[in-house]
């Protein structure tokens, strides 16, 4: 073994923080108390809080975080909380207007009066569809009917007689035939024939030609009339038929206004309501005359349901029948007509049909008065939701848009109904990004949005945090009616939390990972007849959700095995290292090791990133390969110009490449190729760097550690092979057992550095070196044979200048 690594590697509990059960205090979590809180969310909770109590209406809340941070779950818990204390909001109906039937009418009722209203229209109208027939059918209107019709008929005769016996006065006769009425002369009180009238001197015909021509007026005069007392009639009889209704109708109304007399609302619709059905009594008489011929007797009929009495009906939008508190509502499809409600309509021979009836209530509609939950990012992808949602958060009312009108796809006639007030305040759950963009390219976002509870992934390894977490299991063992669980279970989920956080003096917040972990070990522990969960039951559950998500992970081990991929981890080579870097895929992070190269030659200061040229190579890659310039620049030949032309280089990489977490590996390729000193490619390196030479903490260190060990345990572990990560990391270290193990057994080593200087000593076997009092490195030296290297690169490109200008060489070379 490598002396060098030998002195520097992490003993084997440095590799793996283990926590001891017997110090937890219990046997198992029976014996602990439930934890209904939310752990390590103070200020996530603190900010959910306020948008509860807060009574402005533009403190609504976003609510970001990862998932699995439990979001969700502190969101709906809180609030209904507060929901609980708070009293139960006013109902909302659509009634019919009247005088404009396309625009509704908006009614705000106490609570527990919405469907009391709509029942009590309901029973109005079966009771009046019985009630006005019965009375127009009864013996006193009839009889007052026939008095009225008897009255003007008997004017109308009488007008006809008078008329005649002024005509038989003059010898001349009212003769009615299929044609209607004529006039004609008489002698001796008979009508005349046409031919005993042409016998008649001309003097006698000219005086009864001028009798009937005048009596023709009279008559058309008398004819003109007939009508005018017709409708004289029609309208005594209809109002015979108003005051008959009338007391029907008033009678019955009375009843309900009696019943919601306190609420003004309702008693000026009751007495608009009361106005129209005097003024249509006839839908009442022609729903009757329907029911004769249909199957069902009179008594069992609904007439309320009859299309011809939707005018009458109470749509009711909103309704808290034996319900307490405000309400707490969380829409998981918010579309337009999801979130503002919609207008359906009917199709009726060939036409789309629709009236107030026909109003559904939204997301907002139910939340008013209370809280409304909605996930940003679904809203988001939803058409017109997001608009319309700011739209009603700044008139404070809720108006229906449907999406056809919004596209101008519809051009019928629709309804307008009257919007209705809102008072709601909207909780919007998604990420950080998410948050970010909202609050940079939409700038209503923070006036309506002014709150952010912004969830936590970590917190404190503490003695408390501990007591904590296990309680945490606890509750969550019993919230999902699990067997409990043995301090070693509990032990070992502990362990995973600080795993999942990347530091072992952190916990990670993501219960809803640690909740699947612990309801996949507790199948298995059913599955064994166990009614405890074991520790043996967490390692099977965390070593089965690593299985089924490593098949990508394990394709590309298997390229290394056959050497598709080609990885060294034997020998040495020049200008030749083993990166690390770290996949993630569908939920699952994974490391792998590549090969890095560096070729250098004479040049004019030129360090080329092969991923940058090619456009595969990230900023934040692009920036730590220029970081290398400028560290071998400050160190190396500074009074001479940096005269390198070097290349970097991921080899069999194809695609993206991304972050500075290997720039000490290419930085250790380039000082080996400059130095000419091999690489032992029984190790592999991870850890950015800087201009100074201090190599840098990077994430995903367990990842990378245990994916350069599955490629060296394939081919067999030797004893020479590990990794050299950044000190930094040496607290973030959470390796899986067999790591730690094969560390414990010597056959692979963690070595942590600090500087560049000291992981090319180990790299490399040969000491880094220092500038001695005279300014120059150990000649036999890393740094030296660098800086030697440099210089001939410097006095070769003088040399070829001055070649170039026509001027001979001074002699050095």
């Amino acid at each position: 073994m490598n002396e060098r690594i030998d002195a520097k590697r992490l003993s084997p509990r440095a590799l793996r923080r283990r926590i001891d059960p017997a110090e937890l205090g219990f046997e198992t979590t029976a014996q602990l108390d439930t934890f209904d809180a939310f752990v390590g969310q103070a200020r996530a909770t603190d900010a959910i809080e306020l948008a509860a109590r807060i009574p402005h209406h533009d403190f609504n809340l976003f609510a970001l975080g990862p998932e699995g941070t439990g979001r969700h779950a502190a969101v709906q818990n809180l609030l209904s909380e507060h929901a609980a204390r708070r009293s139960v909001p006013d109902e909302w109906a659509y009634v019919n207007n009247f005088e404009s039937p396309h625009k509704p009418r908006s009614l705000r009722l106490p609570p527990g009066t919405a469907n009391r209203l709509e029942k009590a229209m309901a029973d109005l109208v079966n009771d009046l569809a019985s009630e006005i027939p019965a009375f127009f059918e009864s013996e006193e209107y009839q009889t007052q009917r026939r008095t009225i019709e008897e009255e003007y008929g008997q004017r109308q005769e009488t007008e006809m007689a008078e008329f005649a016996d002024r005509a038989r006065a003059e010898n001349i006769a009212l003769v009615r035939t299929p044609m209607g009425f004529m006039l004609a002369a008489m002698r001796d009180g008979k009508v005349l024939k046409p031919e005993d009238y042409e016998k008649l001197p001309a003097e006698e015909r000219a005086e009864i030609d001028e009798k009937i021509v005048r009596l023709q007026e009279e008559l058309a005069q008398v004819m003109r009339n007939a009508p005018k007392l017709e409708r004289a009639g029609r309208r005594e009889v209809e109002k015979l038929n108003a005051r008959t209704a009338e007391r029907v109708v008033a009678a019955r109304i009375e009843e309900v206004e009696a019943e919601f007399a306190e609420i003004e609302a309702v008693v000026t619709y009751l007495a608009e309501a009361r106005r129209d059905l005097i003024e249509n009594a006839e839908l009442f008489l022609q729903a009757a005359a329907r029911q004769k011929e249909g199957p069902f007797p009179e008594a069992v009929r609904k007439y309320h349901q009859d299309s011809a009495f939707d005018r009458y009906a109470v749509n009711v939008m909103v309704a808290h029948d034996d319900e307490e508190g405000a309400p707490v509502i969380h829409e998981d499809l918010p579309t337009l007509d999801h979130l503002t409600g919609r207008i359906e309509h009917v199709s009726q021979m060939g036409a789309l049909l629709t009236n107030f009836t026909m109003i559904r209530p939204g997301a907002l509609h139910r939340a008013n008065g209370g809280y409304l939950v909605l996930d940003a990012r679904q809203i988001l992808r939803e058409p017109y939701a997001w608009d319309a949602l700011k739209r009603c958060l700044r008139s404070r009312e809720i108006t229906i848009t449907s999406m056809a009108e919004r596209m101008s796809l519809a051009s019928t006639v629709s309804l307008e109904p009257e919007p209705i007030p809102l008072n709601v305040r909207v909780v919007l759950v998604g990420d950080r990004l998410l948050h970010a963009l909202l609050t940079h390219f939409d700038s209503e976002f923070a006036e309506l949005f002014k709150l952010q509870a912004d969830f936590e992934t970590e917190m404190d390894n503490s003695e408390e945090a501990v007591v904590l977490y296990s309680r945490v299991f606890a509750t969550l063992a019993a919230r999902h009616d699990l067997p409990a669980l043995e301090a070693g279970a509990v032990a070992l989920l502990l362990e995973e939390a600080m795993r999942m956080s990347e530091d072992t003096r952190k916990l990670s917040l993501r219960l809803g990972d640690l909740s699947e972990i612990l309801q996949e070990g507790a199948h298995y522990a059913e599955e064994t007849g166990r009614d405890r969960i074991t520790r043996a039951d967490i390692e099977r559950a965390v070593a089965a959700r690593e299985w089924r998500a490593s098949r990508i992970e394990g394709r590309m081990q298997e390229a290394v095995a056959r050497g598709t991929i080609l990885i060294d981890t034997e020998d040495a080579k020049v200008g030749q290292i083993n990166g690390l870097s770290v996949i993630g895929m569908n939920g699952h992070r994974f490391g792998r090791a590549a090969r890095i190269t560096a070729r250098v030659r004479m040049g004019s200061g030129k360090l080329i990133d092969i991923e940058r040229e090619v456009e595969l190579g990230g900023p934040l890659h692009s920036k730590g390969v220029m970081i290398l310039a400028g560290y071998l620049t400050g160190n190396f030949a500074l009074d001479l110009p940096f005269s390198l032309h070097a290349s970097l280089v991921f080899e069999q990489s194809y695609a993206g490449v991304e972050g500075d977490s290997a720039s000490s590996a290419e930085l250790y390729a380039l000082l080996s190729a400059l130095a000419d000193l091999p690489i032992a490619q029984s190790l592999a390196v991870t850890g950015s760097v800087n201009q100074l030479g201090e190599v840098q903490a990077i994430g995903g260190v367990n990842e990378k550690i245990e994916g350069f060990f599955k490629t060296c345990r394939q081919r067999g572990l030797t004893g020479q092979q590990g990794v050299l990560i950044p000190a930094a990391n040496a607290e973030h270290l959470m390796l899986r057992e067999e790591v730690a193990a094969a560390a414990e057994e010597g056959t692979f080593h963690i070595v942590p550095v600090s500087t560049i200087d000291e992981g090319i000593e180990i790299l490399t076997g040969c000491t880094a070196g220092a500038r001695g009092t005279d300014g120059s490195y150990p000649a036999d030296s890393v740094n030296g044979r660098v800086e030697a290297r440099l210089r001939e690169f410097a006095e070769a490109r003088r040399a070829f200048g001055l070649l170039a200008q026509g001027r001979p060489g001074d002699g050095r070379t």
